[in-house]
């Protein structure tokens, strides 16, 4: 049995579950970029040297086994209702995350990484902190600027939040003291983006996430955070 959550009201799929069904969700993955590599005849070359489409079509390969995921878990561990199972809800007051995450973005971040730089200037220049936004909206023209924005401003933080807000922390704070569970969570939103010199900003805005899902009991605030983050850090590369 799960322990009761004041913030979340409880979840009733348990840690393994949340666990298996994320690895399982990026196992699934795999396959499916490899064939649409294979498909686009891009085979032996390397991620940051794909076209927009490719690198757009790669991402919805990952999405898919992680939505079929989290629909499975809903249904056979849940309540067997989405929105109520992942706490998809908002009110007008989640509306203070669309500030709150372009704060962090031009605050937090820079925040964190201003000592780092005094410390280890090469490792965490801001060239490659922004490296993969940039080259990013770099490879974009025309059409694909709009739907670059689409899915990195809009479906990045709905997914993002659904696996490791909605899954992942709800599951482990079910077991966990609410801070361990807030920073498992934390971590492993920051190194599953597999870039280390993104880590410590990415590691700081998911507790400032984390944090608004425990508060409220909702995705909302949270998405809306993670949209205004998104969108200000590809503002700042379009500049």
């Amino acid at each position: 049995m799960t322990r009761p959550h004041p913030a979340t009201n409880a979840t009733r799929f348990t840690v393994g579950v949340a666990v298996m069904a994320w690895l399982l969700a990026y196992v699934a993955a795999l396959p499916l970029q490899g064939a649409l590599i294979a498909v686009t005849g891009h085979s032996g070359e390397k991620s940051d040297q794909w076209p927009i489409s490719m690198t757009v079509f790669s991402i919805f390969c990952l999405w898919i086994p992680f939505v079929v995921a989290l629909m499975v878990v809903s249904r056979r561990w849940g309540q067997g209702r989405f929105v109520n199972d992942y706490k998809v809800r908002a009110r007008w007051i989640d509306l203070a995350g669309l500030p709150l995450g372009v704060a962090c973005q031009l605050l937090l971040v820079p925040a964190i990484y201003w000592p780092l730089q005094q410390i280890w200037s090469d490792a965490f220049s801001s060239d490659d902190i922004e490296q993969r936004a940039r080259d990013l909206w770099e490879k974009a023209n025309g059409g694909w600027i709009i739907v670059l924005i689409i899915v990195a401003a809009l479906g990045a933080p709905l997914i993002e939040e659904l696996i490791y807000r909605g899954l992942i922390l709800q599951a482990l704070q079910s077991r966990l003291n609410d801070w361990v569970a807030l920073l498992i969570s934390s971590a492993w939103f920051a190194l599953i983006h597999l870039k280390p010199v993104e880590l410590p900003g990415l590691f700081a805005f998911a507790l400032v996430l984390g944090i608004c899902f425990q508060r409220t009991g909702r995705l909302g605030m949270a998405i809306f955070a993670h949209i205004g983050f998104n969108a200000a850090g590809l503002l700042l590369v379009s500049q």
